[in-house]
């Protein structure tokens, strides 16, 4: 497919296309936005929840333009009548990830403020792939996959806004409403047509082929399908919808949507007259400045049966010192003068990991409830702690969670049996004398007690729990399930 810049420059074709895009290219671009940090300050009164979350670091950029944030600090004021926001969540995976909380946060910060929000489950929008920020199309996903993804993200987010709402707001009646919806619902219903015929009409080619995504796309090799490049359109459409049922006002969205967003604010307008605002919120990068997510194969998710309680409080305690203040700041609801207060201690006690241990903490009791996160607890104490206690404490579930290559066997407690016998039962040693040697040097243990006497006789409460269940390690990693029956 030919890009902008060879079609301009050919004379000689002079047919469609060349018109098309010198038609295209006189069009007034969209008012470009500006990065909160750059502009004047204001007080915590007087621009309210505008300010407050961009010192915070959660919002980002304002559009359209200069002037938009002052319109939009004006609009969420106290005592002004409640704003409706929104974001979308496109289901091309069975789970939210870490990647997703920071515009989950500003839903709920919005809501906080007394707000309504609505968090949109995109089943329509998913089955085209957004192509923001992709140098190539999305595998197509199958209409009953994109059905099962979505049913899947609605309930993962009715627990997020249902957590929050029981463990980390203070309670009263200034919390505003929640709504999850999906796209499908509208877009689904919609004939091509009318569409086209309707906001179609309303979408200027100029602006949707300015966007730098589109330009670079239009040049690679691979070019753009159509399909991708109305997917800005649909999602535009989606604001209308919001729009005119809900009176939604503003959409919020990763650093990488505001050419969605654009879109979006450039339908509304047109069809309604209505000043609306678009919000961005930062993007979770690696270490290695890789977006988090499921294109680059390093999702921390939000749905247990993917990521565990305790491997996300985990992540969140493994985090270094340069980055966990700016996380409490997204991704918890602690004011900002407790974060620093925890910082301080931080700076005099670095041993403790307070800061991480906090983070960890509020953020598996937002995605997992108080009950996930006393079993990421447990789980920690059990490895790292070899803490007999926590052990005892642990379900099936949490030990398959915790140890997951682990093999399992369930074995049934013969009178003498040893912790050789016991081993060998368990397939985790070798017959003959190297086996025999490896637990006389040591290296293995029971219940996280090392064992040197391959002779030692098996007991009730030490070397089996009481619900039924040992663990048995090998080496330093070889961990193995033992399950005991009739007892």
């Amino acid at each position: 497919m030919a890009d902008w810049e060879k079609v301009k420059n050919e004379p000689k074709q002079r047919s469609f296309m060349w018109i098309f895009f010198n038609t295209l290219k006189d069009k007034a671009p969209l008012p470009a936005p500006r990065p909160l940090h750059e502009r004047a300050p204001r007080s915590r009164s007087s621009a309210g929840l505008l300010a407050a979350q961009c010192e915070r670091g959660l919002f980002q950029e304002v559009f359209p333009g200069q002037g938009a944030e002052e319109q939009l600090a004006a609009l969420l004021e106290p005592g002004r009548p409640p704003v409706t926001a929104y974001c979308g969540f496109d289901p091309t995976a069975d789970s939210l990830h870490v990647g997703h909380l920071p515009a989950v946060a500003a839903l709920l910060h919005f809501q906080r403020a007394g707000h309504n929000v609505v968090a949109v489950v995109g089943g329509a929008t998913a089955r085209l792939g957004d192509p923001s920020g992709r140098l190539r199309a999305r595998e197509p996903l199958a209409a009953e996959r994109v059905r099962d993804n979505a049913r899947a993200l609605r309930l993962c987010l009715w627990r997020l806004f249902e957590n929050h709402r029981r463990l980390l707001w203070a309670g009263g009646p200034g919390l505003g409403r929640a709504e999850v919806l999906d796209n499908a619902r509208w877009l689904g219903r919609r004939p091509l047509l009318g569409f086209l015929c309707g906001a179609g009409g309303r979408l200027r080619m100029g602006t949707l082929l300015s966007r730098q995504g589109c330009r670079e796309r239009l040049r690679s090799a691979e070019g753009m399908s159509l399909a991708e490049f109305v997917y800005p359109a649909l999602q535009a459409y989606d604001f209308l919808h919001l729009h005119r049922r809900r009176g939604c006002r503003v959409q919020l969205g990763g650093a990488d949507q505001m050419g969605n967003i654009m879109s979006g604010y450039e339908l509304v307008t047109k069809m309604t007259g209505t000043d609306v605002f678009g919000i961005t919120v930062p993007l979770i990068t690696s270490t290695t400045g890789d977006k988090l997510g499921k294109t680059a194969g390093n999702a921390v998710w939000l749905n247990r049966d993917k990521t565990s309680p305790f491997e996300l409080y985990q992540f969140f305690v493994r985090q270094q010192d340069n980055i966990v203040e700016k996380y409490l700041k997204l991704f918890t609801f602690l004011p900002l003068e407790e974060i620093a207060h925890i910082m301080e201690m931080h700076a005099k006690e670095p041993e403790k990991w307070g800061p991480q241990k906090r983070l960890a903490a509020e953020v598996t009791k937002l995605v997992h409830g108080t009950e996930g996160l006393e079993s990421a607890k447990r789980c920690t104490r059990a490895l790292y702690y070899s803490s007999v206690e926590a052990l005892e404490a642990m379900s099936d579930q949490e030990l398959q969670e915790l140890f997951k290559q682990a093999p399992s066997a369930e074995l049934v407690l013969e009178p003498g049996m040893s912790v050789l016998d016991l081993c060998r039962k368990a397939n985790a040693i070798q017959d003959g004398p190297s086996g025999y040697q490896k637990i006389t040097d040591g290296g293995v243990s029971v219940n996280g007690i090392r064992v040197t006497n391959p002779e030692t006789v098996l007991i009730l409460g030490q070397h089996i729990l009481k619900n039924g269940v040992s663990l048995l390690r090998v080496g330093k990693k070889n961990y193995y399930i033992i399950k005991w029956l009739q007892l």
